[in-house]
């Protein structure tokens, strides 16, 4: 049976993709079905149709799945935020604890069994709404000029008017609504990424769900260049603030960056928990969302919160009786879910077996919060991390908790660790690494392999990257002893993972003699060389390899930023194609389906995947 784009077909979903998609087969023909669960039956509207796979849309649900849960937020299926609402939370669990699995034995080599041996249940959330202590709500209007904010549909940047996430903070729905209003009630422009024009492009809000301290910053498309002479001087002493311009904090005598901004400072500080109300200067067209200057205008720079240590080996986590409290600014790098933080950081206390003797090196250590929790049980902590005022952060926040035995570096960590070493014979007993989503560079492994501690706990918030990560790091002399998923991000397909590597020590050692030569019991030299030959490197797939054949095959070309893309969705390396990676991040259309099946069909002729 032939199939067609627009066909209405009936299929029975058997399984679910990485993106939380329904896989189902009719006449052995695969389909691809959003919002589907497994165990539906369901109808689908094929959208793009490939030779054997197709794209469909759900149509209609005729049976059910047993997994199935109705949705709790009506906008679901157009936000890219929760693909995984329709399944039941616990169903969840298992899917993201699968996914995990699958990513490590399919791009990381793992053994099932082994893989089974070393797992431990997944750490789930007892409310799985509600949870975020921090949202970015684009700001924008509607077809008949309404202002609105929202999130962005998916793969898009159409808003979708919505005030009361929930994922988010139950007091976000009535700070959005309070600036809404305050915006229509003085002509206040939102931002048109057309155009590059408007005056307000985002709303951000982070909450301290255990101090109940709650932060606003406005992102705004204004130069401060100007001096706001005009400002009543019965207004000043209300709206004077502060400014935070890179590391420094300096008062401000006229902070009037929006028209009218005493009333706003006015309803927005009569919010219960309301500690600081910021702007950001942002006038690039970009979709990075925050300037680099950013002022306060009323309150305090930073808000503050705690986060608690808790027993992982004991039912329900209960906390042990120590916490740490940190400062947040708006770059604050700070864990979204804050009662599940507390489970990732105590996880990654316990894998690392600390008894107060060791040396930990904390790489990728932001503001520090991972690196702090692990002063309080080891000899010294030394954190990495190349942004400069996340350092500063860290620094702070170890005075603040009274912590003298954490030290913070400003750099590259496959830099400053070498050179410790060597200058200072600072040596690595245990290394945590908590790396962004694309993982550790490569160089960064290398310098773990080079320096061999003992342990390295690998916390990552993609398995892909994490099992490609892994395999480099097992091949090295480590191997797999522990692993665990924490559900950071509920309705969502994303899931943090710990992992406890241990070096390998041999267990005894023996002397062997080897004569080379012609004659019995000597090795034929020919016999090393044809060896040498059989297991030699293979050759390095260039980029330019990959686009040269895709045009010889298909009369087409890709662009190498396409390329880049696509490993990246496969968890594959991209050291070598720095700037198509930092090309991804700049506004552009995404490779069609018929270009990725044919980067693909690239990788896998080449021997890549």
């Amino acid at each position: 049976m032939e199939f067609q784009k627009n066909q209405i077909v009936e299929v029975t979903i058997e399984d679910m993709g990485t993106e939380g998609e329904g896989i189902g087969k009719t006449d052995g023909f695969t389909l691809f079905v959003k919002d589907a669960v497994a165990g539906d039956v369901v109808e689908a509207k094929i959208l793009k149709c490939k030779k054997n796979y197709a794209y469909a849309r759900l149509e209609k649900v005729l049976t059910p799945s047993p997994f199935r849960a109705e949705p709790a937020c009506k906008f679901y299926r157009q936000c890219g935020g929760c693909q995984l609402q329709a399944l039941s939370y616990d169903r969840q669990l298992v899917f993201k604890q699968e996914k995990i699995r699958n990513n490590l034995i399919r791009i990381g080599g793992f053994a099932p069994e082994l893989l089974d041996e070393t797992m431990e249940s997944i750490v789930g959330m007892e409310q799985p709404f509600h949870y975020r202590n921090k949202a970015q709500y684009p700001v924008g209007t509607d077809k008949e000029g309404n202002l609105i904010t929202g999130f962005y549909a998916g793969r898009t940047h159409s808003i979708i008017a919505n005030t009361d996430c929930l994922l988010g903070s139950r007091d976000n729905k009535e700070i959005l609504e309070t600036i809404l209003e305050y915006m229509r009630a003085n002509h206040v422009t939102a931002y048109d990424e057309a155009y590059g024009q408007g005056l307000v492009r985002h709303i951000l809000i982070r909450s301290g769900f255990t101090s109940g301290e709650i932060m606003v910053c406005l992102v705004i498309n204004r130069s401060n260049k100007k001096n706001n002479s005009g400002i009543k001087a019965a207004n000043r002493d209300k709206i004077a603030g502060k400014s935070t311009t890179g590391n420094r904090v300096s008062q401000i005598k006229n902070p009037e960056f929006l028209p009218n901004q005493v009333e706003l400072i006015e309803h927005l500080s009569k919010i219960k928990g309301m500690t600081s109300i910021m702007v950001s200067i942002n006038t690039e067209k970009t979709n990075v969302i925050m300037g680099k200057e950013i002022h306060c205008i009323w309150g305090e720079p930073v808000i503050e919160d705690t986060i608690h240590v808790r027993d992982m080996r004991q039912p329900g986590y209960p906390f042990t009786g120590d916490a740490l409290t940190f400062k947040i600014s708006p770059l604050s790098f700070y864990q979204v879910n804050p009662v599940q933080t507390e489970k990732l950081y105590s996880l990654a206390l316990e894998y690392a077996g600390l008894t107060g003797k060791e040396t930990v090196w904390d790489l990728y250590c932001g503001i520090g919060t991972i690196s702090l929790f692990l002063a309080g049980r080891a000899k010294q902590v030394y954190g990495v991390e190349i942004i400069p005022q996340a350092i500063e952060d860290a620094k702070n926040n170890a005075s603040r908790n009274h912590i003298e035995n954490a030290e913070f570096f400003v750099g590259k960590a496959e830099e400053v660790l070498p050179q410790k070493y060597k200058e200072e014979g600072i040596y690595a007993d245990v290394i945590v690494v908590d790396p962004p989503r694309k993982g550790c560079d490569e160089a960064c492994l290398n310098t773990m392999l080079q320096m061999k501690p003992q342990r390295i706990i690998y916390v990552s918030c993609d398995s892909a990257t994490l099992a490609r990560d892994l395999k480099i790091l097992c091949d090295g002399g480590y191997e797999l002893k522990r692993w665990r998923g924490v559900d950071q991000f509920g309705q969502s397909v994303h899931v943090e993972t710990v992992v406890l590597l241990s070096h390998k020590k041999a267990d005894s050692y023996i002397h062997i003699d080897v004569e080379f030569g012609e004659g019995e019991g000597k090795i034929p030299v020919d016999s090393i060389a044809k060896r040498a030959e059989a297991y030699k490197p293979k050759e390095k797939v260039t980029y330019k390899m990959i686009k040269e054949y895709i045009e010889a095959k298909y009369g087409f070309k890709v662009h190498t930023a396409y390329i880049a893309e696509v490993k990246r969705n496969l968890g594959l390396p991209m050291y070598d194609a720095p700037n198509a990676v930092e090309e991804l991040k700049q506004p552009r259309k995404h490779p069609t389906p018929e270009k990725v099946e044919a980067i693909k069909d690239a990788l896998r002729y080449f021997a890549v995947i």
